[in-house]
């Protein structure tokens, strides 16, 4: 069990786990996600850690087909600029590998902006904390464990 399954049962969430066989050559992880489990690639959401300019990192969650706008991203954290944060210090702080970071039950518990396109499904799909294994949850109810918001984070 990950500390994102560990989470989501704790916090009592109505939630799905689903399984598929990782292919250790994909890159995309969240679009090997969308296929094998035969999911709209919009519904299926990627965890991404940035870092502005005084070193705090953050979560964002967007969909897997989507790229995230840093401009945006830093305007809806109330900062000036962000980038992407190095990969070593996001499996440092959330405790997890790439391609298998959860928004939930990390071990730094970091704001999180969450794409406003979520709000447009009953449901999402996130990593459960590793490579193969997502949760299925709604978007308020993830929203709520992590303390996070909805915004407008896309690149167009």
């Amino acid at each position: 069990m990950t500390p994102a399954v560990s989470t989501a049962k704790n916090l009592k969430l109505d939630f799905c786990l689903h399984e598929y066989e990782h292919d250790p050559n994909i890159d995309s992880y969240g679009l090997e996600a969308s296929e094998k489990l035969g999911v709209n690639p919009a519904q299926v959401f990627k965890t991404l850690v940035v870092q502005d300019e005084h070193g705090k990192l953050a979560v964002a969650c967007v969909p897997v087909q989507h790229l995230l706008n840093l401009k945006k991203i830093a305007k809806a954290l109330g900062c000036k600029k962000v980038q992407m944060a190095e990969p070593k210090l996001v499996e440092r702080t959330t405790g997890y590998v790439l391609g298998g970071v959860s928004p939930l039950g990390q071990k730094k518990r970091l704001p999180t902006v969450i794409d406003e396109t979520a709000k447009n499904f009953g449901t999402i799909f996130c990593s459960a904390g590793r490579r193969g294994l997502e949760i299925e949850l709604s978007p308020v109810a993830l929203a709520t464990a992590v303390g996070g918001s909805f915004a407008d984070i896309l690149q167009e």
